[in-house]
């Protein structure tokens, strides 16, 4: 696929991250996919696999909201088979906080599937809000970044 092409399906993904609806991401995630919370806290680590990524990660996450989390994209940068994504949350957590937090994804794609993303965000919001990652959702040994 083409740098344009690979910028339409992260585009297609933050539209329906930001009206709470679609299922482009779990549609385009490979099965041996790895998503890279970064940084030096309790949520840094390496979730590989559909399952680790969709239900210890984003189940995880999802688990604070009443209703499905809202991201909105305001930049999109691509080359080759990567594509960089400036979004913001737009969030309220059932115990009533705000969740807004500011976020860089780097996408890389290969053959129109997601093989990896490498998150950059706020970790002491992150902490602050939702609290450590809880050790039973934690990848194995040997696959924490």
């Amino acid at each position: 696929m083409s740098a344009a092409d690979n910028k339409k399906l992260v585009q297609q993904i933050y539209a329906d991250a930001a009206s709470r609806s679609g299922t482009t991401f779990a549609d385009n995630l490979a099965d041996d996919a790895c998503w890279i919370v970064t940084g030096q806290y309790s949520w840094s680590h390496e979730f590989r696999g559909r399952e680790a990524i969709l239900n210890g990660l984003m189940g995880h996450f999802r688990s604070f909201f009443a209703v499905r989390p809202r991201t909105v994209a305001y930049n999109f940068i691509a080359d080759g088979d990567y594509v960089a994504v400036e979004s913001r949350g737009d969030n309220v957590t059932k115990a009533g906080l705000r969740y807004d937090n500011q976020y860089c994804m780097v996408y890389r794609i290969e053959n129109g599937k997601i093989r990896e993303i490498k998150e950059y965000c706020d970790s002491t919001l992150v902490e602050r809000v939702l609290g450590p990652f809880p050790e039973h959702r934690k990848p194995a040994a040997g696959q924490s970044h």
